[in-house]
């Protein structure tokens, strides 16, 4: 299983950013939502993880 985290920033401003790492679809919503709950949601982008499903694979036949 891949390792999946967290990665936040905390700005000497008090503005947060957090990354979220080895969590495809709609899981990371799921995790996103848990942390939107501290504050003010100003902006989100959405990582090519997003668009992956769980347990996809890729198969290259040569």
């Amino acid at each position: 299983m891949q390792s999946q985290e967290i990665e936040i920033t905390i700005h000497p401003n008090g503005q947060v950013e957090y990354t979220i790492k080895g969590v495809k679809g709609s899981a990371c919503q799921d995790i996103s939502a848990l942390l939107e709950k501290l504050g003010h949601v100003e902006q989100e982008e959405r990582t090519g993880e997003f668009y992956e499903r769980e347990g996809d694979t890729q198969v290259h036949i040569g």
